[in-house]
């Protein structure tokens, strides 16, 4: 079924090879607790063409981050890219300390900084329907961490340092950078070794938590969207599972919240606090089902569940291994919009009443440009936590 969904004319490399132009909004919000807030907003735009046919300008910009990369097509040969990349702003590394349900503000704090990269993109397979495409990149990044209006006063924070990452796999497929795309499908594995310059511990005189000179994570995913033709009813289904070596706070991965663009692999937990579960290893589930409610098809019901299995990291560890959450919320769509309001309940989710709990929230996709549905690879915009900050002036 999987090689029916496809067709030979989106069978291509890494570089997005179509011009773009969409605004991307998503906001989750607990309504138990006080949660650290969730939520993204970028404008995102993609111009293949770019002074010369075979340079592609893509540029993600948030209100206080921007990320770009150049493109350059067959830079080493008929069927490898090259990808130079600088990005930078504010609130992009900040940390979020959640333990057992409670947000932590007294060990949470503020990270900027900047990055550069370089990326090779390499399609092995030109005549086949569904590429298979290999990644190498090499990312320098120096953050400088300051603390929040209510970081503790005796709390230390972590060394200012720099960071070298590098990121290595391979992906057949894809999934477009798009809200609920109608057609994609993916099966990746990945490493990624993070290696610092400042290393040692941080926090308070009698708790101090470690900072890890390296770590190194490995992880896979495989997903499949696909829409009914007749009905147009349509579908998602997603596995990620993923494993590390020395992980510390800042590489664990981080588990929650309903926001499938605030990171190239979301791990999403409907009902949970955004990054509310850190895992030293997981294994995670996610399904999703839209139904059209009226004749044009642009009224729909949503429905979305997700499982999984989490091994916590070290000291942030709670009562069992087993994670379920479940959604649903109303879908309006046109050839231009998307906009969808949620609501979630995590069914495992710590709170001060026991287990259980509700968020709510909304996404919104404006896309500026008419643009073909093809099998593409996304970038990370997942860094745009500034938008976090500048809400919580507001809420606080």
């Amino acid at each position: 079924m999987l090689p029916g969904c496809l067709s030979p004319s989106i069978a291509f490399g890494q570089i997005d090879p179509f011009p773009r132009q969409l605004i991307q909004i998503g906001y989750d919000t607990a309504l138990q607790g006080r949660p650290p807030l969730a939520g993204y907003a970028f404008y995102y735009w993609n111009q293949p063409d770019f002074l010369r046919t075979n340079l592609t300008l893509r540029l993600a910009v948030a209100p206080t981050y921007l990320d770009s990369e150049l493109g350059i097509s067959q830079a080493l040969g008929a069927h490898t890219d090259l990808g130079i990349g600088v990005a930078g702003g504010g609130y992009a590394y900040s940390y979020d300390e959640i333990d057992r349900g409670t947000f932590v503000r007294k060990e949470s704090f503020n990270g900027n900084g900047g990055e550069t990269s370089a990326s090779l993109y390499h399609l092995f397979n030109p005549d086949q329907q569904i590429p298979l495409n290999g990644l190498l990149r090499g990312t320098a990044q120096y953050t400088f961490y300051d603390r929040d209006t209510e970081t503790a006063a005796n709390f230390q924070l972590p060394e200012d340092r720099g960071n070298f990452t590098l990121r290595t796999g391979l992906r057949w497929g894809g999934r477009e950078p798009t809200l609920f795309p109608s057609l994609a499908m993916e099966i990746s594995v990945w490493y990624e070794g993070q290696y610092r310059t400042g290393e040692g511990s941080y926090g308070y005189p009698t708790n101090r938590f470690q900072v890890s000179p390296q770590s190194h994570l490995f992880w896979g995913t495989a997903l499949l969207d696909y829409t009914l033709p007749k009905s147009e009813q349509a579908f998602a289904l997603s596995v990620t599972a993923g494993t590390s070596v020395d992980a510390d706070r800042f590489s664990a991965y981080r588990l929650g919240a309903l926001l499938p663009l605030v990171a190239e692999f979301p791990l999403s937990l409907p009902g949970y606090y955004y990054q509310e579960i850190s895992a030293r290893q997981f294994v995670l589930l996610g399904a999703n089902y839209l139904v059209p409610l009226d004749p044009k098809h642009r009224w729909n019901l949503d429905i979305t569940a997700a499982t999984a299995w989490v091994d916590y990291l070290p000291g942030l560890s709670q009562p069992g291994n087993n994670l379920s959450g479940v959604g649903g919320g109303v879908l309006y769509r046109t050839s231009t919009l998307k906009l969808i309001l949620t609501y979630a309940y995590g069914i495992d989710a710590i709170r001060s009443g026991g287990r259980g709990a509700d968020s709510i929230g909304f996404l919104m996709q404006i896309d500026l440009g008419h643009v073909k549905t093809g099998l593409l690879t996304p970038e990370e915009p997942g860094h745009w936590r500034g938008i976090q900050r500048i809400l919580g002036a507001f809420t606080d």
